[in-house]
């Protein structure tokens, strides 16, 4: 499954959306300190947005700031009608409440997805914005035309990023789901029952050749680095003869989460108009 080849189709069409619209959308993103990975992810948005036609704004913080001072800034941006989109840049230093922060985000500018009425909105199936990096599974699915309904989905991993929204997403379109974690028993008999096979650990090669049937579907949410070597969560060499369809890393979902912020940035500016 190619989510590189994917993703430029995505963003295609965002920026046709984008060329229509009689108002440029924007998306800000605030930083606290100066963390490399959060770097690179940064500028990789700032490209997405010069690429599809939005306004980029990058509040970088110094690692001192009060959290007051952080909601402070938030409450302005929420008022702003320049700002139609606000992005918190995970992760904030530790002295800082990072659910209290996400929270303070109007929820209809909160394009990651996490703020709570957003979840809550997730969770009962009604409109709201949703995690990227989730929303970039589903838009796999879509694309190669898999059905859901009714088939048996194994997702390991239960974080609020990537496991948790999909559980909902998947279930809203009639999906039987499971989700496995850390503390759950038999995950291969669990994974050996499904029809599809989602892993987003962070665990080199944690899904295996004898945990999957022949033509299951397999998709690997996770990053490892080794050596320099990018891996994913799935032995994707020893396993990709036997799925039906397959995500490598890179180049499955993880360029999907991008793509899924330019629809969401879209998403936010069309809500609040």
């Amino acid at each position: 499954m190619d989510g590189i080849k994917l993703k430029e189709k995505i963003l295609n069409e965002v920026k046709c959306e984008v060329q229509k619209l009689d108002f440029t959308p924007s998306l800000c993103v605030i930083q606290v300190g100066n963390n490399p990975a959060s770097n690179v992810y940064i500028k990789q948005k700032e490209i997405m947005c010069n690429n599809v036609g939005y306004k980029f704004i990058h509040k970088k913080l110094s690692d001192d700031i009060t959290e007051k001072e952080i909601l402070h800034l938030i409450d302005k941006l929420n008022k702003s009608d320049d700002i139609t989109s606000i992005l918190i840049q995970m992760p904030l230093p530790d002295y800082l409440d990072e659910k209290k922060i996400q929270n303070r985000v109007n929820p209809l500018k909160d394009v990651d997805g996490l703020n709570d009425i957003n979840i809550i909105n997730l969770i009962n199936n009604k409109q709201g914005l949703k995690p990227c990096t989730a929303l970039g599974v589903l838009e796999l699915l879509n694309e190669y035309k898999i059905t859901l309904k009714g088939k048996k989905i194994a997702i390991i991993g239960r974080s609020t990023l990537v496991g948790m929204p999909l559980f909902h997403l998947l279930e809203n379109k009639d999906a039987t789901v499971t989700l496995c974690h850390s503390k759950t028993i038999n995950l291969k008999e669990i994974t050996l029952n499904s029809d599809i096979v989602i892993c987003a650990v962070g665990k080199k090669h944690l899904i295996t050749q004898d945990m999957i049937n022949k033509d299951t579907i397999v998709i690997d949410v996770g990053i490892n680095k080794e050596n320099g070597i990018l891996y994913g969560d799935v032995d994707f060499e020893n396993i990709k003869n036997k799925a039906s369809y397959i995500t490598p890393v890179p180049g499955g979902v993880g360029p999907l989460t991008i793509a899924c912020l330019a629809k969401n940035i879209l998403e936010s500016y069309n809500i609040q108009k």
